[in-house]
């Protein structure tokens, strides 16, 4: 999490501009108190800077609703002043872009550092449970999710003698900013043994990303089809994802239950690494278009299959984050 900038004094309501920066898409809204304005959505690829497309939101906000501060998420590591995209050519200086937009503040935190910040926030409604397990209250939380890429992320609950003088129940939570995306990919199976030492030939390095997002759909369709000695078809991820199309070519529906079965791979060692009794909460572009498939998926089946720790697993809830945005809703709830 890096800030940019101070914070003024002055009176009045605060306004955040918040964006949601991602491989493909840009979205931005206006927060006042915490609650979100309309989400707008502009793809990145008709902006040649960030802060070309920053500007072109802001010219459509009336100038009584133009914000004092904006918080940004995005999808690589922040790690000081200078930024860059791990799935797209932007790149930006966090002081300059601060200036350029005549911002009091400007807060840059990795996608699914904001994402994790909006659990607490979350109603019911907004989560579908998949599989057993209850979460125990004021313990680690992990979230992770695929889309142009895998995030991944968690939130440490900080004990009540340190907690900052700040609303409720942002003061509870530290969210953490890695890059477990990128972790390499272990096999459960034969089969994914054999994928994976196909993909290793292709890749130096074949992580956890590289089969669980919406590329790695390809990736696994692709190396299936490969391994059966059948040629590539060309499909893209929405393709491979579709009902219709799992209809008329099996290797689909093959190729969405191993990306399934690998998410549960990666989810379990998540909530062993961080002992996230709290829950594992699932989050990306590409999960909620699945619906029930996941439900009826190996996913908890291979989260919860972790021989000596499995009475361990089945005890922590997994959910699935059904709101269209959470990043903003942790963006607009940022400290």
């Amino acid at each position: 999490m890096s800030p940019g900038g101070g914070v003024s004094t002055g009176g009045g309501p605060r306004r955040r501009l918040v964006g949601d920066i991602g491989g493909t898409n840009a979205r931005f809204a206006i927060a006042q108190d915490g609650k979100l304005g309309d989400i707008r959505v502009l793809p990145a690829v008709e902006h040649p800077t960030l802060e070309h497309a920053v500007k072109a939101f802001l010219a459509m906000v009336p100038a009584a609703e133009q914000p004092h501060e904006a918080a940004f998420a995005v999808a690589g590591p922040v790690t000081g002043d200078r930024m860059a995209f791990t799935n797209h050519a932007w790149s930006f200086s966090i002081a300059e872009l601060r200036t350029a937009l005549g911002l009091e503040r400007l807060q840059i935190v990795n996608d699914f550092s904001a994402n994790a910040l909006a659990v607490p926030y979350l109603a019911d409604s907004e989560l579908q449970r998949i599989g057993g397990g209850t979460a125990v209250p004021d313990q680690p939380i992990g979230i992770l999710g695929p889309g142009t890429g895998l995030g991944v992320s968690g939130l440490i609950p900080v004990p009540p003698s340190a907690q900052a003088e700040v609303k409720p129940p942002a003061r509870r939570w530290v969210p953490l900013a890695g890059e477990g995306g990128h972790i390499t990919m272990a096999a459960r199976t034969d089969q994914e043994s054999r994928l994976l030492d196909h993909l290793r030939s292709r890749f130096d390095h074949v992580s956890a990303e590289r089969v669980l997002s919406g590329q790695g759909l390809v990736h696994i369709y692709e190396g299936l089809a490969a391994l059966e000695g059948k040629p590539s078809t060309g499909y893209t991820p929405a393709q491979i994802t579709d009902p219709a199309q799992g209809a008329s070519d099996p290797l689909c529906n093959a190729a969405v239950e191993m990306f399934c079965a690998m998410l549960g791979t990666v989810a379990s060692d998540l909530a062993l690494t961080l002992g996230a009794r709290g829950g594992i909460y699932l989050a990306g572009g590409i999960l909620p278009r699945l619906g029930t498939r996941l439900i009826a998926s190996p996913f908890r089946g291979r989260f919860e299959a972790k021989g000596r720790f499995s009475p361990y697993l089945q005890a922590i809830p997994t959910r699935l984050i059904t709101h269209p945005s959470p990043a903003m809703v942790g963006l607009a709830n940022l400290p």
